[in-house]
């Protein structure tokens, strides 16, 4: 698993890779869950839930071609320049529309759920939440309803403000590669 020796950067890239992965999949697998346990209560989840884990999906996917097109040595840096900052983008509207309602919100001062009983008091407090219109779940009520919700959902911003750093990192890392990388060699046709 060494693929090609691009230096500190290439070490740099491919070790920000592997953080983007682990930290994209735990934000899919905390959002889903969240998603699972409002739609089992016959509900509509929040979209800024849906959005996550539709840019998480979708980035996670990404890194996973893109760690092995590095290994290859046929990864186009440019190209992953701009999907890298596209996603940057990406990464910081989920960020500020997760965080929005959680900046203020003190997860402590939430009334502890014990453990056997979070799921129970996750489900009764989706019925608390829900706005007359359509089922729609209110977002900005749900995450402060109980403290495990409160603190999984810092946790999804807290990673997605992470990745933030991280894709801006690939992506000073994939135009400095590019910059780098030799051009190919024209073939000789008429040799």
């Amino acid at each position: 698993m060494a693929g090609p020796d691009y230096g500190a950067l290439g070490a740099t890239l491919k070790s920000v890779r592997i953080l983007q992965s682990l930290s994209l999949i735990a934000i899919i697998g905390m959002t889903a869950n969240f998603i699972s346990v409002i739609v089992s209560d016959s509900q509509t989840p929040p979209s800024v839930l849906i959005g996550t884990l539709s840019v998480a999906c979708i980035a996670v996917i990404y890194c996973v071609i893109t760690f092995i097109l590095f290994l290859d040595n046929i990864l186009p840096f440019l190209i992953t320049t701009i999907v890298d900052s596209l996603l940057l983008i990406a990464l910081i509207v989920v960020a500020v529309t997760v965080g929005k309602p959680l900046s203020y919100l003190n997860c402590q001062a939430i009334g502890s759920a014990d453990d056997m009983g979070s799921a129970y008091d996750f489900t009764m407090s989706l019925g608390d939440s829900i706005n007359q219109n359509g089922g729609q779940i209110d977002y900005s009520t749900w995450v402060g309803m109980t403290k495990p919700t409160c603190l999984e959902t810092k946790s999804i911003w807290g990673l997605s403000i992470a990745l933030c750093v991280l894709f801006a990192f690939s992506s000073i890392c994939s135009i400095c590669l590019w910059r780098r990388k030799p051009a190919a060699a024209p073939k000789d046709v008429e040799g």
